[in-house]
């Protein structure tokens, strides 16, 4: 009696009081086949509109992007789509096992990255809280979904053409995700010491991005490395997902506030712009690593008899399932022997958590076969079918299907509404929004953030879009780019400096990195380009200064609105 009165408070939560009662007086004296309908009826009041909100806002972000680069490939390239069933179950796959995969993160993780963010600086050393923070940022960067998307990535890079690149996204791959991890669990070391001793982003940023310049610059001059820097300011992008970012923010704000230093209302933000610039760094090294003979070397010749031996990277539902389980259970496994045997805490609600565990397994699993069959493979598709736009290409009759101005004209324009589209649909950006239209009452408004975001975002995948067909080097591209918003950071408040360099972390989610990454190598290998990374690095640098430009601007405005006040006084 006690579990039903229980039960239908519960649903009377969620507005289904009444007829929970109801379904109970029945199901008691009713026979045994109604009781159970009747109960699937209950539960599906239970989780019916919960489920449908979370499917819902997966649904937002998918099927609006698959739908345009569909339309597009229909309207403007006269090309069908190739296996439309695949690709069409892919993205199913993908909705699902985002929905499943940010539920059970937020139920099976979550609970754990907050007791040891509160709990651990009151109880344990700074090197322990530092070197927790640097397994923690490593571990998560291991179960991050979109790290997928970089190993599938390599099925198209040309081992003749950039045998150093094709190394790394094969032979090397684990090397690869070693170095991004290394660079993440850094980041957030870094993070957590700036909540304990109050350090400025400003002043950081400062401290590593030249250095990160000098090294691209360095890398540029060497004909066999310059290909890598593409891959490795990606890497910035894609280690910023649904499971990093959640994991080291409550560790982050659960430091900051146990310490006490957390009287900047953005003192949260900046963690997530560090897991971003350091794999950058983590990997331009592992380039040079490999250059200088440090690991054991290959011949381009082996390289080149392995690319004609494969056949993609889709590895099937199977080894998808593994993946997921190998890269979750160790973060948990992780996660529970700090609380338990560092920090002396039990976990409540055990069983909970292990059904959050068991949902981001299954997430991760759905989201990987969805993104083998469904975003990578549209992605490529459309990649490769664009220069038909603007010059001749076997596979699509009557091509070039327009003039050369207009076909390149089309193709940028597909990229800029592609990056301001996704954008827009980024669930993390319109919850980031609304959190900065509180902490600056109202003088940063959500609806502001999110147009200077997109705007930026469209605007840098256009630029590396041009990138990729005019064969440019990644180089011309990044160092002006990084010039230009440290120079503005100089200028800008320390809120907004940590809110534009959050936001190109925030940008790049599960979704529109597997996207834009298939696009970029599609469009690459159909122009024959050595490579075709570098879309996500300006796609990450061109909010950066749409946002300083925009805090730079409301500043102004302020500063003018004040002056006006004391001039009619």
């Amino acid at each position: 009696m006690n579990t039903r009165i229980r039960y239908g408070d519960y649903l009377g939560a969620v507005r289904h009081r009444q007829h929970a009662i109801s379904y109970n007086v029945v199901t008691a004296h009713g026979p045994s086949r109604r009781r159970m309908r009747l109960r699937v009826v209950d539960v599906y009041r239970l989780i019916g509109p919960y489920v449908g909100l979370r499917f819902f806002e997966q649904v937002r972000a998918v099927v609006p992007l698959a739908m345009f680069m569909v339309l597009f490939l229909l309207v403007v390239l006269h090309v069908q789509v190739a296996n439309p069933g695949d690709v069409a179950l892919g993205l199913v796959g993908i909705m699902v096992g985002l929905m499943l995969f940010i539920e059970g993160v937020k139920h099976g993780l979550m609970p754990f990255s907050e007791n040891i963010g509160y709990i651990m600086p009151g109880r344990s050393s700074l090197m322990s809280v530092a070197l927790v923070a640097f397994a923690l940022g490593a571990a998560a960067t291991l179960a991050e979904p979109a790290i997928g998307a970089l190993k599938a990535a390599g099925s198209l890079t040309s081992a003749e053409a950039s045998p150093q690149l094709y190394s790394l996204l094969h032979d090397r791959v684990h090397w690869l995700v070693f170095a991004v991890a290394i660079g993440v669990g850094l980041a957030v070391l870094v993070g957590i010491l700036r909540f304990y001793f109050n350090w400025r982003l400003k002043t950081i940023l400062l401290i590593i991005v030249p250095p990160c310049l000098m090294l691209t610059a360095y890398l540029a001059s060497d004909p066999r490395l310059a290909p890598i820097l593409g891959l490795a300011w990606d890497c910035g992008a894609v280690t910023t997902g649904p499971v990093t970012v959640p994991l080291v923010l409550a560790v982050g704000i659960g430091v900051s506030a146990a310490t006490g230093r957390e009287d900047n209302p953005l003192s949260g933000f900046g963690i997530v712009t560090l897991a971003s610039l350091f794999p950058v760094m983590s990997v331009m090294l592992l380039g040079l690593f490999v250059e200088w003979g440090w690991m054991n070397d290959i011949s381009i010749e082996s390289l080149v008899a392995t690319a004609t031996s494969e056949n993609g990277f889709q590895m099937g539902p199977f080894a998808d399932i593994t993946l997921a389980v190998r890269a979750i259970l160790p973060l948990v496994l992780f996660l529970w022997v700090v609380q338990r045997f560092l920090l002396k805490e039990k976990q409540q609600n055990l069983n909970i958590v292990v059904y959050g565990v068991l949902l981001a397994i299954l997430g991760m699993a759905l989201f990987s076969v969805g993104l083998d069959y469904g975003l990578t493979e549209l992605g490529t598709q459309a990649g490769e079918v664009f220069p038909a736009a603007f010059s001749r290409f076997e596979s699509v009759p009557d091509s070039p299907l327009y003039s050369h101005g207009v076909g390149i004209t089309l193709t940028l324009l597909f990229a800029l509404l592609l990056g301001f589209g996704a954008t827009l649909a980024e669930p993390a950006l319109n919850a980031m929004g609304m959190t900065v239209q509180e902490l600056t009452d109202g003088a940063f408004t959500k609806n502001t953030l999110i147009r200077a975001v997109a705007f930026g975002v469209g605007i840098g995948t256009t630029i590396g879009v041009c990138k990729i067909i005019f064969n440019l080097p990644i180089a011309w591209l990044l160092l002006p780019s990084y010039v230009l918003a440290l120079f503005m950071t100089l200028f800008s408040g320390e809120e907004y400096v940590n809110l534009a360099w959050d936001s190109a972390g925030v940008t790049t989610g599960p979704v529109t990195v597997p996207l834009v990454l298939a696009l970029g190598l599609g469009l690459g290998k159909a122009v024959g380009v050595q490579d075709g990374f570098g879309i996500l690095a300006m796609a990450s640098v061109g909010p950066i200064i749409s946002v300083l430009a925009v805090g730079l601007w409301i500043r102004m405005r302020t500063a003018l609105n004040r002056r006006a006040r004391v001039i009619i006084e």
